[in-house]
């Protein structure tokens, strides 16, 4: 996108320009100022959040003084070198406290301090300041019910930390009371009765920024760069649930919670060793495969700002328990906006996990540019007809593999399902394989 505006830089003025971010970022999207124009900033404090295609990052100014521009608006791509901010004048120096004439003659006069104030609830922050806040710190803040706006922050810069959150919340504090606005005028000048619905609007328009953007031009990329077709079967998961019914307590023993996902992960790999094509991906401006030697399987998180791939690096090197646990603290990472820019890169192949919140089919999209993409679905119990004829319940899940058609053909993608749900319907025969 266009710059904004061309900035005339002033005396005593400095053009504080996007760092390189590193790991390849040549841009990154504006997604919130966390500061305005006219607002005074310290060295160091966080002044804008950036979206790159690694990761999201707050960027600090790199001195002291008052924002006289903001280069770019919330939603543009500013390239990396691009002015991103103007800083014009020394920061305004904070008043000093003033100190209340009886206390300061009290010490003055050698007789006891005052006794300290009760804490009470703070006051709410200005109108339209925000608060700064970890995403870890802002999703605990939801679960309990905490306006972020009104916890004191004593983090660098009056950043909220978790510990602000829980002794806010320990101390029984409030939110202040908020007055409610006049009621909102009809078009005849007349307001709306109390106790009456405002007429909804027909429709809500949400900029399509930050994350949901970036997912949406992967998607876009993915669906219009690989031909996509997806093969659907379904695997007999009994065998595999009263195995994992057996072992999950001396998992748990070790500190591991054990799902599914890590035995679909070991079989994934497995097959991959057998079917090195879906293990690759294709240089379109080299017109060549490549195949990865490394088995770094990616899995979808999802998260309150959209879906993120966090990767098990070398997933081939690690016992069940080991994909387990890298699993847990990635999704926890993942989900607190913690995760490293290395830890949300680099997969080889992507499994995802739709089955966990109830669906029954899906075609999934390829995160590109891998080759394929392995769909697990919802775990239920259905009628099954045996081989002797006799009808049985069993643990059934559809799974879907769609797949890079360029680089693929169906017969062999069929071979390399077929392989993965072996594994899983004979879990024994999969352990041995670890």
């Amino acid at each position: 996108m266009s710059h904004v505006t061309l900035v005339e830089i002033q005396p005593g003025e400095f053009e504080f320009r996007l760092p390189d971010i590193g790991e390849g970022v040549v841009e990154g999207e504006i997604v919130k100022w966390l500061v305005g124009e006219g607002d005074s900033v310290s060295e160091d404090q966080p002044v804008v959040e950036i979206m790159t295609d690694k990761a999201t990052v707050e960027i600090p100014s790199p001195k002291a003084g008052t924002i006289r521009k903001r280069c770019w608006q919330e939603g543009q791509i500013c390239p990396v070198g691009q002015a991103l901010i103007v800083i014009g004048g020394a920061a305004a120096a904070a008043p000093a406290a003033s100190v209340p004439a009886a206390v300061a003659a009290g010490n003055g006069a050698g007789g006891p301090a005052p006794a300290a104030p009760a804490v009470v609830a703070p006051a709410s922050r200005p109108a339209g300041e925000r608060a700064l806040a970890a995403p870890a710190t802002r999703k605990l803040a939801r679960e309990l019910g905490v306006d972020l706006h009104v916890v004191p922050g004593t983090g660098p810069h009056g950043r909220v930390t978790r510990d602000d959150v829980t002794a806010f919340v320990g101390r029984g504090a409030q939110a202040p009371t908020v007055t409610p606005a006049p009621a909102p005028a009809t078009p005849s000048g007349v307001a709306t009765p109390p106790g009456s619905a405002a007429p909804a609007a027909a429709e809500e328009r949400r900029p399509l920024r930050g994350l949901r953007r970036k997912i949406a031009e992967k998607m876009v990329q993915s669906a219009f760069t690989a031909p996509h077709v997806t093969t659907f079967d379904e695997v007999d998961l009994t065998a595999l649930v009263a195995l994992r019914q057996r072992i999950k307590a001396r998992a748990e023993a070790q500190g591991v919670k054990l799902s599914y996902m890590p035995f679909f992960i070991k079989a994934v790999v497995a097959a991959l060793k057998q079917f090195p094509a879906f293990n690759a991906s294709l240089d379109d401006a080299t017109q060549e495969i490549v195949v990865k030697r490394e088995y770094h399987i990616g899995f979808a998180a999802a998260t309150d700002n959209g879906l993120l791939v966090p990767v098990i690096k070398h997933a081939d090197r690690k016992s069940l328990l080991e994909v387990a646990r890298d699993m847990a603290g990635l999704a926890e990472r993942t989900r607190a906006g913690k995760a490293s820019a290395d830890e949300l890169t680099g997969s080889t192949f992507t499994v995802s996990n739709v089955g966990s919140i109830g669906g029954l089919f899906a075609t999934p999209i390829i995160n590109h540019p891998e080759v394929a993409i392995l769909g697990v679905n919802k775990l239920q119990k259905r009628p099954v007809v045996q081989a002797d004829g006799t009808i049985e319940a069993r643990d059934m899940m559809y799974l879907g593999l769609s797949f890079d058609h360029r680089v693929a053909d169906g017969a062999e993608a069929v071979q390399f399902l077929n392989h993965v749900i072996a594994l899983l319907q004979d879990p024994e025969v999969l352990l041995l394989a670890l």
